[in-house]
C-alpha cells in the first residue's frame, strides 16, 4: 500500500513567552492511500490545529510535510499552496456550509468550475457522485430544502469533486443525530475505500468507532496512543 501522507515534527505555538501555548508538540502521523483515521481527544488536544497543518490552511511553526511522495511544507511551503490544496485536498466541516443561494448540484459543480472545468463536465461529475451518496433526486433542492444528513452528503460530494488524495473532515456528525452521525462515518469509509482517498477525521464522536482503520488518540499536542 502507497503512502499518501507523512508528516514529520510538527510543531505550533501560539502566544509568547509564560502564555504561550503548544498546540502541536513534535507530531509525526502517516497515511496510507485509502485508508480511513479517527483522531480523537479533548478539547484543547490539538487536533483541529493538526487539521489545518495538514490541510495546509495554517502552517506549523516547523516540520515536514510529503503528501503523495511530494514535499509540500520543510519548514516553509515549497509549493503553490492555493493550487495544490485545490487540486488534491477535500475538506468536510462540523456545518456543511453550502452556497444557500445554489442547488446540490450546483454546490458540488462549483470547486470544478473553479478549476476551469466545462459545464458539461462538471455537471455529469456533479450528477455521478450525488448518486454515489443517494442524492441525485434532490440535485435541484437548495440547502434549506435539505435535512441536516442531506446537507453533509452533498458537502462531502463536493469535497469529493475534484477527486482529492486526502480528505479531512473536522466534528462531521457533531451536528447529527447518532443514526445519521454514523451514516456519515460510513460514508467516510467508503469514500476511503472506494476512491482511493486517504480519510482523516476530528471527532468527540465514539458511537461509530469500528468503522475506521486506524484510530489515534491526541492530547497536549501530541498523539499519545494509537
Amino acid at each position: 500500500m502507497t503512502q499518501a501522507l507523512l508528516a514529520e515534527n510538527l510543531r505550533k505555538k501560539y502566544g509568547r513567552g509564560d502564555t504561550a501555548v503548544t498546540a502541536l508538540d513534535n507530531v509525526t502521523i502517516s497515511m496510507d492511500t485509502g485508508e480511513v483515521v479517527a483522531l480523537l481527544g479533548p478539547s484543547g488536544a490539538g487536533k483541529s490545529t493538526l487539521l489545518t497543518a495538514l490541510g495546509l490552511i495554517r502552517p506549523p511553526d516547523s516540520g515536514r510535510i510529503v503528501i503523495d511522495g511530494k514535499v509540500i511544507f520543510d519548514n516553509g511551503y515549497r509549493t503553490d499552496i492555493r493550487a495544490f490544496r485545490r487540486a488534491n485536498l477535500g475538506f468536510v466541516f462540523q456545518k456543511a456550509n453550502l452556497l444557500p443561494f445554489l442547488t446540490a448540484r450546483e454546490n458540488v459543480q462549483l470547486p470544478m468550475e473553479l478549476d476551469d472545468v466545462s459545464n458539461g463536465k462538471s455537471r455529469r461529475r456533479a450528477m455521478e457522485l450525488l448518486a454515489q451518496f443517494g442524492m441525485e433526486d434532490r440535485q435541484s433542492f437548495k440547502p434549506s430544502e435539505l435535512s441536516g444528513g442531506q446537507q453533509q452528503r452533498v458537502a462531502i460530494a463536493r469535497a469529493l469533486a475534484n477527486s482529492p488524495k486526502l480528505l479531512f473532515a473536522d466534528e462531521p456528525t457533531a451536528a447529527l443525530d447518532s443514526v445519521m452521525g454514523r451514516k456519515v462515518m460510513e460514508m467516510m469509509k467508503r469514500v476511503a475505500h472506494d476512491f482511493q482517498t486517504s480519510v482523516l477525521v476530528v471527532t468527540h464522536d465514539t458511537r461509530a468507532l469500528d468503522v475506521f482503520d486506524r484510530i489515534l488518540h491526541m492530547e497536549d499536542g501530541r498523539i499519545r496512543e494509537q
